[in-house]
């Protein structure tokens, strides 16, 4: 019989644990991320993201703009995430907030306008929101209601019970949503308005997309709620009109920053590149009416849904100092103004 070789077998055990120990180290990248981007869109985010970054794990946990920004606070102690990543501008100037950040110049960060990053490069923009009222046409024709192109509309009594909007406590975009009315309209005439348009709503969601889907489905005839959202929602066939409010035509942008004492520093700004590169454009491209990355093509569904080519034109231009400044003044009036 022949005698093995042990050299030989020696060393093919040596290729295969060799080998298995490059492949481990090849997936040994690891990154927590905290987002208040919406679920499906981060879904297809993290899909593209995986194929250039196969070896790197991320946990995400997605929270509302308002909750996410209270876990931060309350683990600014003891960090849990390594990344921030699509966080309202207007909550991470919040000083609390913004001190939990750690100066990094993400690759690509160069490309962005000076408006859409910091200039101790604590967090950058690649994305915004944009408010809307999604309008159930099939329901506002059963009940005889007129199509509704403003706030100021939204205060008719004929639409009481019909509508819903988002409760800026807890989401991004019922903030942006009355701090544009406030900073058009001043504080005395704009909080009139938020008291006249109470009557009306049916309820306040904690989820800026919530209302918009509320709408399409026809549980209500109005939902304010986000741009994406309702271009998603006439893309489904769903019998819904994007309305762009002809009065403070709310905006949000998102940002994204290295948090202070993450142990996955590198693994965490290869992420935050990432989230500048072509890939993630593309895949901005399906769903955010606000892209700040340039050379980006227009998506179809902004073509179905009439969205504006130029955003200038229907854009309230949002104080984003002032929204962040006033924000804790803003929500307490608020809760003692509607209170629910």
């Amino acid at each position: 019989m022949k005698r093995p070789n042990v050299k030989r077998t020696f060393n093919r055990v040596s290729s295969v644990l060799l080998g298995t120990l490059i492949s481990t180290s090849l997936l040994a990248g690891e990154i927590t991320v905290y987002s208040a981007l919406e679920e499906d869109e981060i879904n297809a985010y993290l899909a593209a993201a995986a194929k250039e970054m196969p070896d790197l794990k991320v946990n995400l946990l997605r929270l509302s703009t308002g909750d996410l920004g209270a876990r931060l606070i309350a683990e600014s102690a003891n960090p849990q995430a390594d990344v921030l990543w699509g966080f309202a501008v207007t909550n991470i100037l919040n000083p609390q907030i913004n001190q939990l950040l750690e100066p990094y110049t993400a690759d690509g960060v160069d490309q962005l306008p000076d408006a859409f990053r910091d200039e101790e490069n604590l967090w950058f923009a690649a994305t915004g929101y944009m408010g809307a009222f999604c309008v159930n046409t099939a329901r506002l024709e059963a009940r005889g209601l007129p199509m509704p192109t403003s706030w100021q509309d939204l205060t008719n009594p004929v639409y009481q019970g019909e509508i819903v909007m988002p409760d800026p406590s807890s989401s991004g975009t019922g903030y942006l949503q009355i701090a544009a009315i406030l900073q058009g309209m001043g504080d005395e005439a704009g909080w009139q308005l938020i008291k006249d348009l109470d009557p009306n709503m049916a309820q306040y969601t904690t989820s800026g997309s919530r209302p918009c889907r509320m709408a399409q489905v026809g549980e209500y005839a109005i939902g304010a709620s986000l741009s994406f959202v309702a271009m998603q929602a006439i893309e489904q066939g769903y019998p819904v009109e994007m309305v762009i409010p002809a009065d403070w035509a709310g905006f949000e942008l998102e940002a994204s920053g290295l948090l202070k004492g993450s142990n996955n520093a590198d693994d965490a700004k290869r992420f935050l590149d990432w989230t500048l590169s072509p890939s993630a454009a593309e895949a901005y491209s399906e769903y955010k009416a606000i892209i700040t990355l340039p050379d980006v093509p227009r998506s179809p569904l902004a073509e179905k849904a009439g969205l504006p080519e130029d955003l200038t034109e229907v854009l309230f231009p949002m104080d984003f100092a002032k929204s962040g400044s006033e924000r804790d003044a803003i929500l307490s009036t608020w809760k003692t103004t509607v209170g629910r």
